[in-house]
């Protein structure tokens, strides 16, 4: 996964929203900003550095990984049902 700053605007809002994405793709929100001068600029690339240099692999869910393969299991032998 690659590393990443993402500056999104919807249409119409006057405010911008700054995420950091790290090496394992975990999202991290930096905040909300009404304008994006090169000193605010400057501070967003400073705290992705930060992020970066600290980043840390986030834990695996066993039982999310458990219940993903059991899925599996059952699409590959037709067992599942719709509710």
């Amino acid at each position: 996964m690659s590393r990443k700053i993402q500056i999104q605007k919807y249409k119409d809002n006057t405010h911008y929203s700054v995420y950091v994405v790290d090496g394992y793709g975990t999202e991290h929100h930096l905040g909300y900003y009404n304008v994006l001068s090169p000193e605010i600029l400057g501070e967003i690339e400073a705290d992705a550095e930060m992020l970066w240099d600290n980043e840390v692999k986030p834990e695996e869910d066993l039982l999310e990984n458990a219940i993903v393969d059991c899925k599996e299991i059952d699409s590959k032998n037709n067992n599942l049902r719709e509710i």
